[in-house]
């Protein structure tokens, strides 16, 4: 059956007065998943210069480690039309899959951007669509088209047009930035002399919250990535960090110590007193939310040594979480709220972790020495964390089965990487 090609059209608003960030980060595959569904990414019939999507769509696809890229460089010709594809020969190739496409000029420096997904087994279309778009709108569409194929083979939301951001520390420059998965179109949202930290996504995946030194101080932040505007939210007297968002965009739980040791507090963005979520005679910190928000995780020491409680956002007694060596860290929730991730410590080393919050049962996903900021995929499919290699920082993502490992590395230090929501179409 053929599916009409549906017409879209992308509109990138991304941080017009930021500054761009220079060189994009590479990408290191150090380990992949079994079962790969073999898969082949022609190169689109596209003028000279532009972008060739195919090629976006295929990094895309391998980095996910669910997908096998076919060679397809000696196949003559190469298909941009259904009724030039041979099954055949793709099926001969060991491919499962097949996506074509084409790119195609249109006026005002704007492209048509088609493409087709083949099912090879059984000789049948998939999917079809075509996007126009601005020509700097390129890769994003290959991005979105990644996320078409990947969610009509696994079932499950690409997340490949989604974006990042993290905290780049060049020379004695603290750099807040946002980039594509991938690591391209990396722009700085905030730049200072001091210490720039814990960036936090709004549900809606239009602010970032995060913590600023530039006063000397720790004071946190709401900044708006499309327009630039920002104010400060927490600017008490004392400490004030690690903001984390409910569910709902309205409030903000962060760490003040204005009145005590560091302690949770919750701030309605519209205004208002802090509220003091509980008493308590040990150090909490780190808070994040429930995506029901019905619950706020934390760390705190108020059993001894740095453990993962929560506490029922309304109010009532704190449930500690972990239990295993001495000291976790660090809480993440998965986007289905059935899976925590965090940092563990053992034999010395700092390791993502996750525990299934069902059962209690947990797992060390990690192999490296200093790990830190885990953050969920919107997919629930990986965790994005900050890790060292030798003297770098870097940032690197794994498996929620520990099986795809990848790390991504720029110049300077990598450090603090928070993963956001999708992003309504």
């Amino acid at each position: 059956m053929v599916i009409r090609i549906v017409a879209r059209c992308i509109v990138l608003c991304l941080a017009l007065l930021a500054v761009p960030a220079g060189a994009s980060m590479t990408i290191e595959i150090v380990g992949g998943g079994a079962n790969r569904i073999p898969i082949a990414v022609v190169p689109f019939e596209a003028p000279a210069g532009a972008l060739n999507p195919a090629e976006v769509i295929g990094a895309d696809l391998q980095r996910s480690g669910l997908f096998r890229l076919i060679d397809s460089q000696d196949v003559r010709p190469l298909p941009s039309e259904p009724q030039q594809v041979s099954f055949p020969v793709w099926r001969g190739r060991g491919s499962d899959a097949l996506v074509i496409g084409q790119v195609i000029a249109q006026a005002g420096n704007r492209y048509e951007v088609r493409f087709r997904l083949f099912d090879v087994v059984k000789g049948q279309q998939l999917l079809g669509m075509s996007y126009t778009v601005p020509a700097q709108n390129l890769r994003l569409v290959a991005h979105k088209i990644a996320d078409a194929v990947y969610e009509k083979l696994t079932g499950e939301p690409g997340v490949f047009s989604t974006r990042i951001a993290y905290v780049l520390k060049r020379g004695g420059r603290f750099e807040l930035q946002v980039a594509d998965v991938d690591g391209h179109n990396a722009v700085t949202i905030a730049a200072s002399p001091e210490p720039l930290m814990s960036p936090a996504w709004s549900p809606d995946g239009s602010r970032l919250a995060y913590v600023s030194f530039e006063d000397k101080k720790p004071v946190v932040y709401v900044q708006n990535i499309f327009d630039g505007k920002r104010r400060a939210v927490a600017r008490f007297r004392g400490s004030n960090s690690a903001p984390a968002w409910s569910p709902d965009g309205r409030r903000l739980a962060v760490v003040l110590s204005k009145d005590a040791s560091s302690q949770i507090y919750l701030i309605d963005l519209e205004g208002g007193a802090p509220q003091r979520l509980m008493a308590s005679s040990g150090l909490d910190t780190e808070p994040a939310f429930s995506p029901d928000g019905r619950w706020l995780y934390f760390t705190s020491d108020r059993g001894g040594s740095p453990q993962i409680y929560r506490v029922p956002v309304e109010g009532g007694a704190a449930q500690r979480l972990t239990f295993e060596g001495g000291y976790n860290v660090s809480p993440a929730l998965a986007p289905d709220g059935r899976t925590m991730a965090y940092l563990h410590r053992r034999d010395g080393r700092f390791l993502v972790a996750v525990m299934d919050l069902t059962s209690g049962q947990s797992r060390v996903l990690t192999d490296t020495d200093h790990d830190e900021s885990p953050s969920f995929a919107p997919n629930g499919r990986m965790i994005l964390y900050a890790t060292r290699v030798g003297n770098q920082g870097m940032l690197a993502t794994v498996s929620v089965d520990g099986q795809v490992k990848q790390r991504l590395s720029q110049s300077g230090d990598l450090r603090e990487p928070a993963w956001a929501p999708l992003r309504s179409q």
